[in-house]
Protein backbone atom coordinates (compact mmCIF):
# COMPACT_ATOMS: atom_id res chain seq x y z
CA UNK A 1 0.00 0.00 0.00
CA UNK A 2 2.89 2.72 0.92
CA UNK A 3 3.84 1.69 -2.29
CA UNK A 4 1.23 2.97 -4.46
CA UNK A 5 1.12 5.87 -1.81
CA UNK A 6 4.01 7.25 -2.83
CA UNK A 7 4.16 6.03 -6.65
CA UNK A 8 0.97 8.38 -6.71
CA UNK A 9 2.69 10.76 -4.83
CA UNK A 10 5.65 11.31 -7.06
CA UNK A 11 3.73 10.97 -10.25
CA UNK A 12 1.69 14.01 -9.20
CA UNK A 13 5.39 15.83 -8.42
CA UNK A 14 6.69 14.61 -11.78
CA UNK A 15 3.24 15.68 -13.49
CA UNK A 16 3.89 19.55 -12.27
CA UNK A 17 4.75 21.73 -15.33
CA UNK A 18 7.26 24.01 -14.05
CA UNK A 19 8.21 25.14 -17.96
CA UNK A 20 4.67 26.29 -18.66
CA UNK A 21 3.94 27.62 -15.07
CA UNK A 22 7.23 29.74 -15.35
CA UNK A 23 6.06 30.64 -19.30
CA UNK A 24 2.58 31.53 -18.53
CA UNK A 25 3.28 32.99 -14.79
CA UNK A 26 6.38 35.08 -15.33
CA UNK A 27 6.56 36.00 -19.45
CA UNK A 28 2.24 35.19 -20.50
CA UNK A 29 3.80 32.47 -23.21
CA UNK A 30 2.90 29.04 -23.38
CA UNK A 31 6.26 27.53 -24.02
CA UNK A 32 4.32 24.36 -26.15
CA UNK A 33 3.55 27.21 -28.91
CA UNK A 34 7.27 28.43 -29.11
CA UNK A 35 10.83 26.44 -29.70
CA UNK A 36 10.87 22.85 -29.70
CA UNK A 37 7.27 22.38 -28.13
CA UNK A 38 8.49 20.83 -25.38
CA UNK A 39 7.86 22.30 -22.10
CA UNK A 40 11.48 21.30 -20.54
CA UNK A 41 14.40 22.90 -19.27
CA UNK A 42 16.18 23.38 -22.62
CA UNK A 43 13.23 24.49 -24.52
CA UNK A 44 12.92 27.13 -21.12
CA UNK A 45 15.99 28.68 -21.87
CA UNK A 46 15.71 28.64 -25.39
CA UNK A 47 12.39 30.41 -25.33
CA UNK A 48 12.10 32.32 -21.78
CA UNK A 49 15.82 32.84 -20.94
CA UNK A 50 18.12 32.09 -18.57
CA UNK A 51 16.62 32.93 -15.96
CA UNK A 52 13.57 31.08 -16.30
CA UNK A 53 15.72 28.25 -17.93
CA UNK A 54 17.71 27.79 -14.38
CA UNK A 55 14.29 28.37 -12.45
CA UNK A 56 12.95 25.49 -15.02
CA UNK A 57 15.82 23.37 -14.36
CA UNK A 58 16.00 23.58 -10.45
CA UNK A 59 12.60 22.74 -9.99
CA UNK A 60 12.21 19.98 -12.69
CA UNK A 61 15.47 18.52 -10.52
CA UNK A 62 13.62 18.54 -6.97
CA UNK A 63 10.92 16.94 -8.37
CA UNK A 64 12.93 13.79 -8.70
CA UNK A 65 14.57 14.73 -5.56
CA UNK A 66 11.56 14.99 -3.34
CA UNK A 67 9.98 12.37 -4.49
CA UNK A 68 12.92 9.64 -3.45
CA UNK A 69 13.55 11.83 -0.06
CA UNK A 70 9.88 12.01 0.84
CA UNK A 71 9.52 8.36 2.36
CA UNK A 72 12.57 8.75 4.53
CA UNK A 73 10.57 11.66 6.06
CA UNK A 74 7.44 8.93 6.98
CA UNK A 75 10.28 6.68 8.16
CA UNK A 76 9.23 4.46 5.24
CA UNK A 77 11.20 1.49 3.69
CA UNK A 78 9.96 1.37 0.43
CA UNK A 79 12.90 0.83 -2.39
CA UNK A 80 12.90 4.80 -2.77
CA UNK A 81 14.47 4.53 -6.39
CA UNK A 82 11.17 3.21 -7.49
CA UNK A 83 9.42 5.59 -6.30
CA UNK A 84 11.61 8.10 -7.98
CA UNK A 85 10.73 6.51 -11.33
CA UNK A 86 7.15 7.86 -11.00
CA UNK A 87 8.12 11.18 -10.92
CA UNK A 88 10.30 10.86 -14.53
CA UNK A 89 7.37 8.87 -15.87
CA UNK A 90 4.88 12.07 -14.42
CA UNK A 91 7.49 14.64 -16.26
CA UNK A 92 7.53 12.99 -19.01
CA UNK A 93 3.78 12.31 -19.07
CA UNK A 94 2.15 14.42 -16.67
CA UNK A 95 -1.56 14.31 -15.77
CA UNK A 96 -2.15 17.89 -15.57
CA UNK A 97 -0.43 19.17 -19.39
CA UNK A 98 -2.25 16.44 -21.76
CA UNK A 99 0.63 14.10 -21.05
CA UNK A 100 3.23 15.58 -23.13
CA UNK A 101 6.30 16.60 -21.38
CA UNK A 102 9.76 16.95 -20.70
CA UNK A 103 12.67 14.45 -21.87
CA UNK A 104 13.20 13.28 -18.18
CA UNK A 105 17.12 14.32 -18.08
CA UNK A 106 16.59 17.06 -15.22
CA UNK A 107 14.20 15.41 -12.93
CA UNK A 108 16.17 11.68 -13.68
CA UNK A 109 19.22 13.69 -12.23
CA UNK A 110 16.80 14.58 -9.30
CA UNK A 111 16.39 10.91 -8.62
CA UNK A 112 20.15 10.44 -8.23
CA UNK A 113 20.78 13.46 -6.48
CA UNK A 114 18.51 12.09 -3.55
CA UNK A 115 19.50 9.07 -3.64
CA UNK A 116 23.30 9.10 -3.97
CA UNK A 117 24.43 13.06 -4.32
CA UNK A 118 28.33 12.34 -5.17
CA UNK A 119 26.58 10.48 -8.54
CA UNK A 120 24.71 14.02 -9.10
CA UNK A 121 28.20 15.91 -8.96
CA UNK A 122 29.80 13.59 -10.91
CA UNK A 123 26.95 14.14 -13.68
CA UNK A 124 26.46 17.65 -13.62
CA UNK A 125 30.29 17.66 -13.97
CA UNK A 126 29.83 15.81 -16.87
CA UNK A 127 27.16 17.33 -18.47
CA UNK A 128 29.12 20.73 -18.23
CA UNK A 129 32.16 19.28 -19.80
CA UNK A 130 30.29 17.43 -22.86
CA UNK A 131 27.99 21.19 -23.32
CA UNK A 132 31.07 23.07 -23.50
CA UNK A 133 33.03 20.32 -26.04
CA UNK A 134 30.05 19.61 -28.20
CA UNK A 135 27.65 22.75 -27.66
CA UNK A 136 24.25 20.00 -27.97
CA UNK A 137 22.32 19.83 -25.13
CA UNK A 138 20.65 16.23 -26.00
CA UNK A 139 24.18 14.76 -26.76
CA UNK A 140 25.41 16.26 -23.60
CA UNK A 141 22.47 14.52 -22.00
CA UNK A 142 23.02 11.10 -23.55
CA UNK A 143 26.77 11.56 -22.63
CA UNK A 144 25.58 12.48 -18.47
CA UNK A 145 23.23 9.38 -18.74
CA UNK A 146 25.94 6.64 -19.92
CA UNK A 147 28.52 8.21 -17.36
CA UNK A 148 26.04 7.79 -14.43
CA UNK A 149 25.60 3.97 -15.21
CA UNK A 150 29.69 3.94 -15.21
CA UNK A 151 29.77 5.37 -12.14
CA UNK A 152 26.97 3.18 -10.82
CA UNK A 153 28.78 -0.02 -11.55
CA UNK A 154 32.07 1.65 -10.31
CA UNK A 155 30.03 2.34 -6.85
CA UNK A 156 29.19 -1.41 -7.15
CA UNK A 157 25.10 -0.84 -6.15
CA UNK A 158 23.29 -3.07 -8.42
CA UNK A 159 20.19 -1.07 -8.07
CA UNK A 160 21.42 1.96 -8.95
CA UNK A 161 22.97 0.35 -11.85
CA UNK A 162 19.97 -1.13 -12.83
CA UNK A 163 17.95 2.32 -12.24
CA UNK A 164 20.57 4.09 -14.04
CA UNK A 165 20.52 2.07 -17.01
CA UNK A 166 16.85 1.91 -17.51
CA UNK A 167 16.97 5.89 -16.96
CA UNK A 168 19.65 5.89 -19.62
CA UNK A 169 18.09 3.87 -21.93
CA UNK A 170 14.49 5.80 -21.60
CA UNK A 171 16.66 9.13 -22.44
CA UNK A 172 18.46 7.91 -25.21
CA UNK A 173 14.03 6.99 -26.34
CA UNK A 174 13.03 10.54 -25.65
CA UNK A 175 15.45 11.53 -27.77
CA UNK A 176 15.53 9.82 -30.51
CA UNK A 177 15.09 12.56 -33.14
CA UNK A 178 17.69 14.64 -31.67
CA UNK A 179 19.78 11.76 -32.63
CA UNK A 180 18.55 12.32 -36.35
CA UNK A 181 19.21 15.34 -36.32
CA UNK A 182 22.69 15.45 -35.23
CA UNK A 183 23.58 12.64 -37.95
CA UNK A 184 22.19 15.25 -40.12
CA UNK A 185 24.03 18.48 -38.44
CA UNK A 186 20.54 19.75 -38.51
CA UNK A 187 20.07 19.86 -34.38
CA UNK A 188 20.75 23.15 -33.05
CA UNK A 189 24.15 24.12 -31.19
CA UNK A 190 23.77 26.66 -28.11
CA UNK A 191 25.57 29.72 -28.31
CA UNK A 192 26.33 31.22 -25.11
CA UNK A 193 29.26 28.95 -23.67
Amino acid sequence: MEYILFAIIAYLLGSIPFGVIVGKIGYNIDIREHGSGNLGATNSFRVLGVKAGIIVIAADILKGTVATVLPLLFDSDVYRLIIGLFAVIGHTYPLFAKFKGGKAVATSGGILLGINPILFVIMVATFILSLYISKYVSLSSMITGVAAVIVSIIFMDIGLIIVTAALTIFVFYRHADNIKRIKNKTEPKITWM
